[in-house]
């Protein structure tokens, strides 16, 4: 098996735990010093490098959304490997979000509606580990469809 086809499975490995998977699926797939650039609106413990943070980005993640999933439309290959993907779930608790200082910004209730997203993740993984994250998300799309804010017409 090449190492681009390692990259992807990893890829794609480290977006399926992040619904289902255990610390311990985390420390296989996350290097300890990784970076999730996305963190910065999130729990001041998903801050952290390596798998701690990145699990407890998944637990953040977990407390708001169920039958939470990504659906892979494409996949780049190499050491740097991009992910197209829709994001699917059903909002069941709060989802809350952080500022740069750690202090809670903003509180959207929970809804029980169910939302579809297309986001773009990519993932550097320089030795069959991810050490980078970072995404495009539709966080827009994704909070009309939770009913978090509603458009009018101008």
């Amino acid at each position: 098996m090449s190492t681009q086809v390692d990259s992807k499975m990893v890829a794609v490995r480290s977006l399926e735990i992040m619904s289902t998977g255990s610390r311990a699926d985390f420390d296989a797939v996350i290097h300890p010093d990784a970076t999730n650039r996305e963190a910065r609106g999130e729990p001041p413990e998903t801050r952290m490098r390596g798998p701690e943070g990145f699990h407890a980005t998944a637990l953040w993640l977990r407390t708001a959304f169920t039958d939470m999933r990504h659906e892979i439309l494409h996949a780049a290959d190499g050491d740097l490997v991009c992910l197209d993907t829709i994001m699917v779930g059903r909002q069941q608790g709060p989802f809350v979000i952080y500022t740069s200082e750690g202090e809670v910004d903003q509180v959207f209730p929970s809804s029980g509606k169910m939302f579809s997203v297309a986001q773009t993740h990519w993932v550097r993984i320089p030795e069959s580990m991810v050490i980078e994250h970072w995404a495009a998300r539709d966080d827009l799309g994704r909070a009309q469809q939770l009913g978090w804010l509603s458009m009018t017409p101008a």
